[in-house]
């Protein structure tokens, strides 16, 4: 790509407050509908950004605004490019398409910043998350499944954090595989672990990746925004070990929600982690090997509370709930058959209209209930072909 291009993408991808799905919009519109490159879109008159491309005042002055600022994202290309970067627009045929296919219009990053072979995003992948404070059954058990993946000839898919993640990459990496590091900062702030993995990415066998602005330090925030891509990268997803809450957890409820497939680490009675409660929640057991175990009724009696309990707690059924549905609204009497609830349709009416994540739709005076923002989604997905 050349640097001039490579100058708009940059600045479009990272707009102040816009979001994937408003900047992808945009980029269907000019891109797929309109037939004009970025660099077009950025030397239209703003008249023709408000009547044509629908962009309201605020809109407007965030365009110019990044438009005075692309002098100074110029020298930053140039000097990205140089150090041997690259960029992936999502209008490129070298995009991975699996991300596309999971995050949807709605989620997908308008850019990919690179370094290494990017073929690997064309490869069958193997994702394996887990705690930083990992168990060393955790850590065997990542062993296992990188182990399991290089000799399959998958991609190891990981986030570059001590621990698990750590130990996934090192592991596909002795064991002659391949993986992709998915950072939680910008690409070029990434210098120390260059110098260690060097020689794997030379090689072929590593490919770095980042969404975040280029310069962007290691945020906490930019860790957690981090999981869904490397979820979106894999065709399949291996948890380690997880505590109650963190990054693993609510990457795993967010996949599950989704409708993923995500497999956890059955852990041993004297382990203190939350992988049981995740298969409770939809995930599928596995063992140290990454086979299939048989599903709930393989832990014990007291870790398995009923989802229709009175006593539920509410953040286990707010959590059942995100996972029952697939991109399509659904009545109550749906909800209780998928949620197994024993409760009346009215109880169940009454609480989904607390929900913030729950959004209501009338359709011939029946309420039917889907997330929020799961009709945003339905939209032109160009893009995604």
């Amino acid at each position: 790509m050349r640097k001039e291009e490579a100058t708009y993408w940059i600045t479009l991808a990272h707009l102040p407050k816009w979001g994937h799905l408003k900047i992808n919009n945009l980029i269907i519109k000019f891109f797929h509908e309109n037939k004009i490159s970025i660099e077009e879109f950025f030397q239209l008159h703003e008249s023709i950004w408000r009547e044509q491309y629908q962009l309201d005042e605020k809109q407007v002055s965030d365009l110019k605004q990044a438009k005075s600022e692309l002098a100074s994202i110029a020298f930053l290309a140039e000097s990205f490019f140089s150090q041997g970067f690259d960029l992936i627009p999502i209008t490129s045929p070298d995009y991975s398409k699996i991300l596309k296919s999971h995050l949807k219009v709605a989620h997908a990053p308008a850019v990919l910043y690179v370094k290494g072979n990017k073929r690997l995003l064309e490869e069958k992948s193997v994702a394996i998350v887990g705690s930083r404070e990992a168990s060393e059954n955790a850590l065997k058990f990542t062993d296992n499944i990188a182990q399991l993946a290089s000799k399959e000839f998958k991609v190891v898919v990981s986030g570059f954090a001590k621990g698990v993640d750590k130990q996934a990459l090192d592991s596909a990496i002795s064991y002659k595989g391949k993986s992709i590091i998915v950072l939680p900062q910008g690409i070029m702030s990434f210098g120390s672990g260059f110098k260690n993995y060097y020689k794997p990415i030379i090689d072929g066998d590593v490919l770095v990746l980042s969404t975040f602005f280029p310069k962007a330090p290691w945020k906490a925030e930019l860790a957690m925004a981090r999981n869904p891509i490397i979820y979106g990268l894999a065709d399949e997803i291996y948890v380690a070990e997880s505590a109650e809450k963190g990054g693993t957890w609510s990457g795993v409820v967010d996949g599950l929600r989704k409708g993923r497939k995500i497999y956890v680490r059955k852990s041993e009675s004297n382990e203190r982690n939350a992988n049981n409660l995740l298969i409770q929640q939809g995930a599928i057991p596995v063992d140290f090997n990454g086979i299939e175990l048989a599903q709930l009724n393989n832990l014990d009696n007291e870790e398995q509370p009923s989802i229709d309990h009175e006593q539920t707690a509410p953040e286990s059924l707010d959590v059942k709930i995100r996972t029952v549905f697939n991109g399509k609204p659904l009545t109550a009497k749906e909800l209780l058959t998928k949620l197994n609830l024993s409760w009346t349709s009215q109880k169940l009416n009454s609480y989904l209209k607390k929900l913030d994540f729950i959004e209501i739709i009338k359709e011939k005076n029946v309420n039917l209930y889907q997330l929020k923002g799961e009709s945003n989604i339905k939209q032109t997905t160009l893009l995604f072909k």
